[in-house]
């Protein structure tokens, strides 16, 4: 069974800098891209491992967020028809 190739939308090639000709497939563990404008052609070995997860303020864990100090501080929020004098 042959590999299908797909086109990537949006992609610039990294030499001619021709959109939207970009093709890209896998096979036997490696991912390839090529254009079809000019003779770019790259492979890239498939990545097993998913990246770690970014950083935020969900993902910490409740144990966590507990024993961090609560930096609040209060807002106050001006009516911008009162004039200050």
């Amino acid at each position: 069974m042959a590999n299908q190739k797909r086109f990537i939308a949006g992609a610039i090639c990294p030499r001619c800098a021709e959109m939207d000709r970009i093709r890209s497939w896998e096979q036997n563990g490696m991912r390839y891209r090529d254009c079809v404008s000019c003779d770019f052609f790259e492979q890239l070995p498939i990545e097993e491992e998913t990246p770690p997860e970014l950083e935020t303020r969900i993902s910490h864990s409740h144990e966590e967020q507990a024993s961090q100090p609560d930096d609040l501080q209060t807002v106050r929020i001006l009516d911008p028809g009162q004039q200050r004098h």
